[in-house]
């Protein structure tokens, strides 16, 4: 994990959207302590796969996950982890 600091007005947007969920914030939680799939990630936090998925994508886009790709039972399976765990908001 690594600390970024953003200037950007677009960027600072992005990130405030997207941490402004408290599902999104449990999601980031629990990916600081391991990684998981979309699915053992839905499962740990009692939602469906469908719903991990997006929330997963808005924090990928906002630059605060990895993902990547790995073999699965019936295709791939999408792997993330947290990225940060410290955000510096530079105005």
């Amino acid at each position: 994990m690594e600390k970024i600091e953003i200037r950007d007005d677009a960027a600072i947007a992005k990130v405030g959207r997207a941490l402004a969920s408290p599902t999104r914030l449990r999601i980031l939680r629990v990916l600081a302590e391991k990684e998981m799939s979309n699915a053992e990630l839905a499962q740990a936090l009692g939602g469906t796969e469908a719903n991990a998925s997006a929330q997963t994508k808005i924090l990928l886009d906002a630059g605060l996950l990895t993902c990547q790709y790995d073999k699965g039972v019936h295709g791939l399976r999408k792997i993330c982890a947290t990225r940060v765990n410290q955000i510096i908001v530079t105005l």
